[in-house]
């Protein structure tokens, strides 16, 4: 069973108030409904169709019918159409009769409780959102109409879900792709399952995240430490190799003996073996001065 199939499995579950009831069912036939004589619609989670049976039965007293259809392919998967008799329900919801997926009526999304109400029945229609465990954060709904796709951005982001709109041929998909958001989005339609399952594994994420991003943090400075190491152990070799060290000034010859005897050492960590060892008062600045000095005089026999 897919991550959207259960958070949606335990929405239907969900306690709410009759004019909120009213609000989600407006935002399911809004998106999904068509109408022909009797208002039909189809949904591939059988509890979501028990969900919208329920709701038209307890504030209309009206049966649906039901039809389960099993698909062809592959997977098989089954179809529940529901019929619902009455059309004069529509204008009791806002809905527009004529035209589908459009801006609802105010009285459907009068406050925040409403609005809430409304994007989860939204998403009951045709929301989606990835298994956090298997891929990235994805949250996303499709709709035919361009303007009711910005209208469902808009009402998003009156709850600051940075929500974004992007053309998929002759559809418009309205997404969320920050974890945060997505979180906050679930709080929103009142997934609390859902939204601990998510935080567990976005937490997991974060923190593996942050320790793979440490251990290549500690990698790279562990091949930076190497690379400046062979460097100067080469600049020592040219000048060895000229026999130039006895010319080397004290201060230098330090640099030089304890480079060659601590070949894997940090320059932080050479200061402190030089400082420790010799009882002396060295920054990390001095050694690197002096390290420049015995570079630019290798620099100089390889020139000239």
């Amino acid at each position: 069973m897919s991550f959207t199939s259960t958070l949606k499995n335990e929405l239907v579950n969900i306690k709410a108030t009759k004019i909120e009831e009213i609000s989600e069912l407006a935002g399911f036939l809004n998106v999904l409904a068509t109408v022909n004589g009797s208002i039909k619609l189809t949904t591939e989670n059988v509890s979501v169709a028990k969900r919208v049976f329920n709701l038209v039965k307890r504030i209309y007293q009206i049966n649906c019918k039901i039809t389960i259809r099993k698909g062809y392919g592959f997977t098989k998967k089954y179809t529940y159409m529901l019929e619902i008799p009455d059309k004069k329900i529509l204008e009791d919801l806002g809905v527009d009769l004529k035209s589908f997926q459009k801006e609802p009526a105010r009285f459907i999304i009068e406050d925040e409780e409403l609005k809430q109400a409304y994007l989860r029945g939204i998403f009951f229609a045709n929301g989606s959102l990835n298994d956090p465990k298997k891929t990235s954060y994805h949250l996303e709904f499709v709709f035919q109409n361009k303007n009711y796709a910005n209208f469902i951005k808009r009402l998003l982001n009156e709850f600051s879900l940075n929500a974004k709109i992007l053309k998929r041929e002759q559809k418009y998909m309205v997404y969320i792709k920050e974890a945060e958001k997505i979180s906050d989005f679930l709080k929103i339609i009142s997934a609390s399952g859902a939204l601990f399952y998510f935080e567990d594994i976005r937490i997991y994420r974060d923190h593996k995240n942050m320790t793979n991003r440490l251990n290549n943090c500690e990698q790279a400075n562990v091949d930076r430490v190497i690379t400046t190491s062979d460097k100067q152990i080469s600049a020592i070799k040219k000048i060895m190799d000229e026999k130039l060290y006895d010319a080397l000034d004290e201060k230098l010859k330090v640099i030089v003996d304890y480079r060659l005897k601590y070949p894997d050492a940090s320059l932080n960590e050479l200061t402190e073996i030089i400082t420790i060892e010799n009882n002396i008062k060295l920054t990390k600045s001095g050694v690197y001065h002096r390290m420049k000095k015995i570079e630019n005089l290798a620099t100089k026999i390889k020139n000239s």
